[in-house]
């Protein structure tokens, strides 16, 4: 009695999540929708085609422990991936280049962390909203956690940079391949189109993001008692250095090679279509790049690489589980019913609400659907038609799938890329979530003032559907 109620491991709540799921699955009408195969190969619901299975599969405890493993098989790429990065960053961190960089950057902008902040928030979004990145992001984490820590600061901050420019980049994107160009396809609009809007609330979003991470960055410097990482371990504990490095030749080169690897990485993806393997295989040969440069030995190249993957396997673990929850749902036949049963409402109400209605829906199901093009695949076919029947134009009906897809990439924990970040810099889910909701309900308010601003002003009314492109 009189004990404090102690938010539990992460672990453990996303277990639970599995178990709630798995629930759901007993609960919840069994039913689907027909697909057909774009020319991409992505199957994409059929609107109109809902129907409950004749017979009901009921999942069984036995499913959920076959659906851990499976669930670490089909998240293998980002797994991988994050493990890759940590090995490659800890031959970096032992070549002296991290800390040389960091003091460097505490020289330009030690006293004035706002500029850093703001600085990291608005390139990251500039970076999702043009062209998609997201696991990119990870190689930051430890270098921003660092800067932080030095600062006198924490890894919420770091934390806070990282995810706000994601989450923002990705809601109001203007070029995004994954999202806004699919969105646009399977809506029947042209491709880019409503381009304007979109711009013109990029930096009003970006600056949401910004005030939230300072205000509680100015909080902790202040009085680093407030810090919500206040008895949470550091990852970088141990590693305090009274002094840094000078930034020699050596360090440069290394720097610079980092920035033709992302060069190399941003390349692949816009016109080869790389992803997570591609990328994992261009950050081993960069890591091979700073041995040379940073004169390490073959052993302790081996040595710092295998101690920079084993420092994340909590995270790999945290990633894997997370994929389990969609997994179940999936195999329990009711994601397509959640769809189904959320939309049918909208046709009751006004346009105005009916587009909120639309942004509600798409923040829900980006929990059980964490893959921007997956989500849209689902939704869009329904809400596109949706909209024309209830007043809501369908370039509305897009920008309402853009904000919940990316604003909720920032706090639901089957997004495995912010896990991966979390586990990276050591911050608890139950600690991120309390520090992220009150942005998100922000960015969620503004993002409704928009859409109904939206609908009342026939945004996307001069753009008459054309036929699928892909």
């Amino acid at each position: 009695m009189g004990q404090t109620f102690k938010v539990p491991h992460t672990l453990i709540l996303l277990l639970g999540m599995m178990v709630v799921a798995l629930f759901a699955t007993w609960l919840v009408p069994q039913g689907f929708f027909e697909t057909s195969l774009t020319e991409t190969g992505r199957e994409m619901v059929v609107a109109g085609t809902y129907q409950t299975v004749a017979e009901r599969h009921y999942l069984t405890p036995w499913d959920l422990l076959k659906a851990i493993p499976r669930a670490f098989a089909a998240a293998q790429d980002v797994i991988f991936f994050v493990l890759i990065v940590g090995g490659v960053l800890a031959i970096a961190r032992a070549t002296g280049t991290v800390d040389a960089l960091i003091g460097r950057l505490l020289e330009r902008h030690g006293s004035q962390p706002q500029r850093l902040i703001f600085m990291v928030v608005f390139c990251f979004a500039l970076a999702s909203s043009s062209i998609g990145t997201a696991g990119e992001y990870i190689p930051f984490v430890l270098i921003l956690v660092a800067l932080c820590k030095a600062m006198r600061l924490d890894a919420m901050t770091a934390v806070g940079m990282i995810v706000a420019g994601y989450g923002i980049g990705y809601g109001v994107s203007a070029f995004n391949p994954f999202t806004v160009l699919i969105a646009q396809q399977i809506a029947e609009i042209p491709v880019y189109s409503g381009l304007w809007l979109r711009l013109a609330i990029f930096i009003p979003f970006v600056l949401i993001g910004f005030h939230h991470v300072w205000q509680y960055a100015k909080k902790v410097s202040d009085d680093p008692s407030k810090s919500m990482m206040v008895g949470v371990p550091c990852p970088l504990a141990g590693q305090e250095q009274p002094s840094y490095p000078q930034l020699e030749a050596r360090h440069k080169l290394i720097l610079g090679s980092f920035i033709i690897t992302l060069t190399i990485a941003v390349w692949g993806i816009a016109t080869q279509g790389w992803y997570l393997y591609e990328l994992g295989g261009v950050f081993i040969a960069w890591g091979a790049v700073i041995a040379v440069l940073g004169r390490l030995s073959a052993d302790e190249t081996a040595n710092r690489f295998i101690e920079g993957v084993s420092d994340l396997v909590t995270t790999a673990v945290l990633i894997g589980v997370a994929r389990g929850i969609a997994l179940i749902l999936e195999d329990g036949q009711i994601l397509h019913s959640l769809v189904h049963g959320m939309s049918l409402p909208l046709s009751y109400v006004s346009a105005e609400i009916s587009a909120i209605g639309m942004l509600v829906i798409q923040t829900v199901l980006n929990t059980f659907i964490p893959s921007g093009s997956g989500q849209a695949y689902v939704t869009m076919p329904l809400m596109a038609p949706l909209g024309d029947l209830v007043g809501v134009p369908r370039q509305v009906a897009v920008l309402a799938y853009q904000f919940g897809d990316g604003f909720s990439n920032m706090i639901i924990p089957t997004n495995a890329v912010l896990m991966g970040i979390l586990g990276m810099a050591g911050v608890p889910y139950g600690h991120w979530f309390r520090f992220c909701l009150p942005l998100l309900l922000k960015l969620m308010l503004a993002a409704s003032i928009v859409l109904v601003l939206a609908v009342m002003f026939g945004y996307g009314l001069d753009v008459q559907p054309t036929a699928v492109t892909g």
